[in-house]
């Protein structure tokens, strides 16, 4: 069964397809929307080696030329080298402003050609077929793209929204547990954000959905995706509500950068670990019951997601950490700001943090 989204931006809105095997019609939904036949879709190693040929079967079907690029797989392609790279090898095609890239693959790809869609020839349209779970809940929606400095995780980006989002749960079986495990976690975030009842649901579904009911898969990436829409319909250029969708990141990204963005700690793990530090430092604060805390760290253990940067590594720099938060970029005015929460369903933000309060809560979690 399929599902759609829409994300209402006026004239840039657009849908959001969740369901199986939408790789083998895609040209049904893509044919409508491009302004030429001709496309350049970009993917990495893996991907290309078990998806590309359908694509581009479907996309024959429909008399739409494709070339492909090619890049290697990982956090480390989104780096000003290889986005270099890929800039002139997209150019070699010979590309003119009717061209539409499509990002065939996960985050990574989907932020790096979005990126490259916004500035190619002065911005050209895109499309996202996004591979894997936290991609297709999170990164693929909502038009952020962006690559990563020394300085930080998606320091160097643009909005650029796509003409369309194809979600293809049949990609999913494919993923190691840990890719789809880091995925859930961006999914389980819309919950703790603002919406107790799909916490509730997924407390009552996960395990099986985990365990490969499509069905329920679907559902649970149509709710995310709808959550997301609805904020970006709100906020697209994240002026306030939108940086709610940050909840777990602010604490995350330090510990990606601190990691060095490799393997070592996905984006998804990272995210989830950020979520249990923003729930235990709101706890110190006073302001989120304990209970709430409990139930969130039951769940974890439930369905596995990874909840402690001790699970990582057992000595971790407080004053490092913190001078990433110091680049983050919902900082104003000198002030660090946070997601924080009052509870399930509850977060807020703010920039009224005590510093030596947010220290403490870096030395409980991560054992300093």
């Amino acid at each position: 069964m399929t599902k759609t989204v829409r994300v209402d931006l006026g004239e840039r809105a657009y849908d959001i397809v969740v369901g199986e095997r939408l790789l083998n019609k895609a040209g049904d939904y893509i044919e409508p929307l491009v302004p030429s036949k001709k496309v350049i879709i970009v993917s990495d190693e893996t991907v290309a080696r078990f998806y590309l040929h359908r694509l581009t079967n479907a996309l024959e079907e429909k008399q739409i030329r494709s070339r492909s690029v090619i890049v290697k797989a990982g956090e480390g392609t989104k780096s000003l080298e290889s986005f270099g790279n890929l800039m002139e090898t997209l150019l070699e095609q010979k590309p003119d402003r009717h061209t539409t890239l499509i990002a065939l693959g996960g985050g990574v790809i989907g932020d790096l050609t979005g990126f490259a869609a916004s500035v190619l020839l002065r911005g050209v349209n895109f499309i996202q077929i996004p591979t894997t779970l936290l991609s297709q809940v999170d990164s693929s929606v909502g038009g952020k793209t962006g690559i990563n400095s020394r300085f930080g995780k998606n320091l160097i980006g643009s909005f650029h929204q796509p003409l369309l989002v194809l979600a293809d749960v049949s990609t999913l079986p494919t993923l190691p547990k840990r890719e789809l495990m880091a995925g859930y976690a961006e999914m389980v975030k819309y919950g703790f954000i603002n919406d107790p009842e799909f916490f509730a649901w997924l407390e009552g579904h996960a395990a099986a959905m985990l365990s490969g009911d499509v069905s329920l898969m679907s559902e649970a990436i149509a709710r995310s995706c709808a959550a997301k829409a609805a904020i970006v319909g709100e906020d697209e250029k994240e002026q306030g509500v939108r940086a709610l969708l940050n909840f777990g990141h602010t604490f995350g990204h330090a510990l990606e950068a601190e990691t060095g963005f490799g393997d070592t700690l996905l984006h998804g793990e990272a995210v989830a670990i950020g979520m249990v530090m923003a729930f235990a430092t709101s706890v110190m604060m006073g302001i989120c019951p304990q209970a709430d805390f409990d139930r969130v760290l039951a769940h974890y253990q439930t369905v596995g997601l990874m909840e402690s940067p001790l699970s990582i590594r057992t000595s971790w720099s407080i004053s490092a950490l913190m001078e990433h938060f110091t680049r983050d970029k919902k900082n104003k005015d000198g002030k660090l700001t946070f997601i924080l929460t009052k509870g399930i369903g509850k977060a807020f933000i703010t920039q009224e943090v005590n510093r030596d309060l947010i220290r403490d809560a870096l030395a409980r979690s991560c054992g300093a």
